[in-house]
């Protein structure tokens, strides 16, 4: 079992940056891929990032590239998620997942990809 919790939400104003944090316990020697999805009332969970575990190969959903970045820290079981410029569409409640090993691979960009979810943390931006 893995435990994931979510930090670093906020209210911002458009064009501010926030950091969020996921802290990651329990089994975090046999996670292979981290990602960021995002939930917007009534809109279905979205893609927003992923990155390896190990390799810290990183992808990132073309509605938010150039903008946000995902990194992880071994070391600190953490994984992160820097976003800039931040636009009121970004308004969303943020979720980190995790996959691991020895589960099916895919292109790890589905949320039913991923077995173990945080509790998410709300990212609101205002105009």
């Amino acid at each position: 079992q893995v435990q994931l919790v979510e930090s670093g939400g906020g209210l911002v104003q458009a064009g501010s940056s926030l950091r969020l944090s996921c802290a990651a316990s329990g089994r975090t020697f046999s996670i292979d891929y981290m990602g960021w999805f995002r939930q917007a009332p009534g809109k279905e969970r979205e893609f927003v990032a992923r990155i390896t575990w190990s390799g810290g190969f990183a992808y990132t959903a073309d509605s938010v590239k150039g903008r946000f970045t995902i990194s992880r820290d071994n070391a600190k079981n953490a994984v992160y998620l820097q976003m800039n410029s931040l636009k009121p569409e970004d308004t969303a409640s943020y979720y980190c997942a995790a996959h691991l090993q020895g589960g099916p691979i895919g292109t790890m960009t589905r949320a039913d990809e991923y077995a173990y979810w945080g509790q998410g943390t709300q990212v609101t931006v205002s105009s």
